[in-house]
């Protein structure tokens, strides 16, 4: 229970530094006075102010003007030395653009195998567990796809939903087969979901309504592993594991989005993907405790 509050704490931290951020690029109304004469004698002041917009949120997944533009300029900025024996990428990522090939996609794929060297090094030397590598990096992504507000809010939902059809057929002791209960299970998360796109006209908030099926499959495949652990273990390690899933992948959705990292893995592809091989392998070589075992044999070590 500690890592769930835990958990919820770290998330309202996020959610609230997410929104300062929104806040602080919106553009606030600038008014100008204009003077109309109505009369000879009478002069009449009208106030114009400008009605905020909301900028668009880059996403990654998509190619848009706001996530293809950027890159493509920095990649039109960047002086190319000989091929060999340090630049070879370079040159391959300038040419598959060339070629068509979106840059946004590049970056992503660049930037996996961070993803992953962060999540191994979570678990590896501090201790949390998730879903293994696969599907926190794939959560991230989603992240990246709704924003964490909107993917949190569909994952939840997908849980709860997947926990109540496992709970309604244990409680009317229905026994069915792993795969038909499986598949039953996937239509009451069906249901859900559908319900939330239903109310997309209520809640008002476009990243609902142009939720794409890409990353609901995605939040499926990571509430059929919470429903896997439920039948295998207990409803607490199920928690335990989805909150630090979820811790993971929030931690993967910040690498995703920072700058300075897409303009490594953009502008210097070898050296970033040297770093990540070289960090992966002396990572891999660390025998000793993890950080919570430290913190939670302290008083032992200390003695």
């Amino acid at each position: 229970m500690k890592k769930f509050f835990f958990a919820v704490f770290f998330c309202l931290v996020f959610f609230g530094y997410q929104l300062r951020n929104v806040e602080a690029k919106t553009p606030t109304p600038t008014p100008s006075i204009t003077d109309e004469v109505v009369e000879a004698t009478e002069e009449a002041q009208m106030v114009e102010t400008v009605v905020p917009t909301d900028l668009p949120r880059p996403d990654l997944t998509q190619e848009t003007k706001e996530s293809v533009e950027p890159l493509r300029r920095l990649l039109d900025e960047q002086l190319l030395g000989p091929v060999w024996p340090w630049n070879p990428l370079k040159y391959a990522i300038r040419a598959s653009v060339g070629a068509g090939v979106p840059p946004n996609t590049l970056v992503l794929l660049l930037l996996l195998p961070g993803v992953a060297a962060v999540i191994a090094s979570a678990r590896h030397l501090f201790g949390l567990r998730g879903f293994g590598i696969f599907l926190p990096a794939s959560l991230s992504i989603v992240f990246v796809a709704t924003g964490p507000v909107v993917g949190i809010g569909l994952f939840l939902v997908i849980v709860i939903f997947s926990t109540l059809a496992r709970i309604l057929l244990r409680k009317t002791k229905i026994n069915l087969q792993y795969l038909p209960r499986t598949a039953l299970m996937l239509l009451f998360t069906v249901m859900g979901i559908l319900g939330v796109l239903f109310l997309a006209p209520a809640i008002r908030r476009p990243d609902i309504a142009n939720v794409s099926i890409f990353p609901v499959l995605i939040l499926v495949l990571l509430a059929e592993d919470f429903s896997k652990v439920q039948l295998g273990k207990s409803a607490k390690t199920a928690i335990s594991l989805t909150t630090e899933t979820l811790i993971l992948a929030l931690v993967s959705f910040i690498f995703l989005t920072l700058k300075p990292v897409q303009e490594i893995a953009l502008l210097k592809p070898e050296i970033f993907l040297l770093s990540i091989a070289i960090f992966d392998f002396f990572m891999g070589r660390y025998v000793g405790l993890r950080f919570m075992e430290i913190w939670r044999f302290r008083r032992l070590i200390t003695d």
